[in-house]
């Protein structure tokens, strides 16, 4: 990892007011270290860390994957109820999901138009909308 990364990483974990560790500055920068934003799972982000040379447990990907979120610097969008992917692009925006790759991307947001959502039940507020349209290739 360059210095680049590492400073574009700890910057990063300073806007959620994370405090930098080693292992949280390692999966910053990998995720947003050349300013491209990124959809992960822990089990990728893992892989990418191992393949640098970085010693960082599974579990470990999972609960900083887990503060990002907390903190709102990564989005989590979950895929068949099971499988979650993390966005570094926070804004509301729709999202691809290639079942033949099991793969997300981001959809064009300016081609979705939601007219209503239904009201949410007595005592309860909708807290946002996921979008997640799942393609497949025609045969």
């Amino acid at each position: 990892m360059n210095t680049h990364q590492h400073d574009t990483g700890t910057a990063w974990l300073a806007k959620g007011g994370l405090r930098p560790t080693r292992q949280r500055v390692t999966l910053a920068s990998l995720l947003i270290g050349d300013g491209q934003h990124r959809h992960v799972t822990a089990e990728s982000l893992f892989d990418a860390a191992k393949a640098q040379g970085e010693a960082v447990s599974l579990a470990t990907v999972y609960n900083t994957l887990r503060a990002f979120c907390d903190v709102g610097l990564v989005q989590e969008v979950t895929v068949d109820g099971s499988k979650s992917y993390f966005d570094t692009n926070t804004h509301d925006h729709p999202h691809f999901y290639w079942e033949d790759d099991g793969r997300l991307t981001d959809a064009p947001s300016d081609q979705l138009v939601i007219a209503q959502v239904p009201d949410a039940p007595d005592g309860a507020e909708i807290a946002s909308v996921d979008v997640v349209i799942r393609l497949r290739r025609k045969t």
